[in-house]
């Protein structure tokens, strides 16, 4: 499908919006691992995801990573637009965890028609909401939930989102998803396999007991 299909505020543009839009937009296909948005060194302008997945984190001051929100097919993100709304003070890095084809209005051109469009400005509020959900949810897990619960419910996650029990990920990956350090993460890993919910070898783990972990999960 094309960018007017992907684009949910497409029918609400005027003509010479869409001409704007579609005279500026940039396509990009990145592969995996690649910084697509690097803080405030970058204005990177609005991102619609065509295919493929991202991850949206941020960066301590001893280099620990935590992930906010992760974005999938036909999501859109306005962190890596940040200059255009003055009261977005925090840095985020957007990488990308899969192969990605993914469009990009530049930050200029969104921010010229949202001022235009009170249809873009009200679906700007609504998505900036939502993002600002993602993170109240994240400070909630960090505050209240103890660390197996949260691994567990990373696991059970990945396992939707691959599809597939075996999964092929690292300690290392996993403590910077969860903003811990991999030593910790090995450790829980380790006391999981104990107990028979995992299965543990170099570069995977295998989801024994799907049951368990959602019970840890909601315990």
């Amino acid at each position: 499908m094309s960018f007017e299909n992907y684009f949910p505020l497409w029918n609400d543009l005027n003509t010479a919006q869409k001409k704007l839009i579609s005279d500026n937009l940039i396509t990009q296909e990145v592969k995996k691992g690649t910084i697509i948005h690097n803080g405030n060194l970058d204005c990177t302008g609005l991102l619609l995801v065509k295919s493929g997945q991202l991850r949206t984190y941020i960066l301590s001051d001893e280099g620990r990573e935590i992930t906010l929100y992760r974005l999938f097919d036909m999501d859109m993100c306005l962190l890596s637009a940040s200059c255009i709304i003055r009261s977005i003070q925090f840095e985020v890095t957007i990488e990308a965890e899969k192969d990605t084809d993914l469009w990009i209005i530049p930050a200029e051109i969104y921010k010229g028609i949202m001022k235009d469009s009170a249809p873009v400005a009200n679906y700007t509020n609504e998505l900036m909401a939502t993002r600002f959900s993602d993170v109240m949810w994240l400070i909630e897990q960090i505050m209240w939930k103890s660390l197996d619960k949260r691994v567990a419910s990373f696991l059970l996650e990945e396992t939707s989102i691959e599809e597939t029990n075996e999964l092929k990920i690292t300690h290392e990956t996993i403590a910077n998803h969860l903003g811990s350090h991999r030593e910790v993460i090995t450790r829980m890993l380790r006391y999981f396999q104990g107990e028979g919910l995992v299965k543990l070898s170099r570069g995977k783990i295998t989801i024994l007991d799907s049951k368990r972990l959602k019970t840890l999960q909601r315990s």
